[in-house]
This record gives C-alpha cells, structure tokens and sequence, in this order.
C-alpha cells in the first residue's frame, strides 16, 4: 500500500498538495505549527492514496515524499 511522507522541516503549509490529490486525503494540519510556524500538510486517509505521487510532483519545496 502507498504511502505519502511529510517532512515538516520543509513544509510550508502553502496547499498545493491538497489542491493536487485526486482522492482529497491531504489536508493542512491546524492543529500543530512546525517551527518555522507553518501548519503542515497531512494525509488523512492512508487506505486511499493511490500512489499516483501528483502530491509530491506538485510541492515547490520537494517535503512530500511517496513511498510505494
């Protein structure tokens, strides 16, 4: 099963992850602050990622990492 990682040493919380999965089981996390005081980004759904990596294609700052 797929999986997608978040390195939040690299997220800035901009949304373009969630913007680009075609499932919708990214969102932004408001609930932490990273320390560099971004909410980052969060798989909410593991069972439905597909691994199509358009999360990661889609990051400017190369923090999302697809693991298959």
């Amino acid at each position: 099963m797929p999986r997608i990682l978040v390195d939040d040493h690299f997220c800035k919380g901009c949304g373009l992850c969630v913007d680009a999965c075609p499932t919708h089981i990214i969102e932004l996390d408001h609930e932490r602050i990273t320390a560099k005081g971004y909410h980052p980004a969060r798989l909410i759904d593991a069972e439905r990622c597909t691994g199509c990596m358009s999360c990661a294609l889609m990051c400017p700052d190369v923090a999302i990492t697809v693991v298959r």
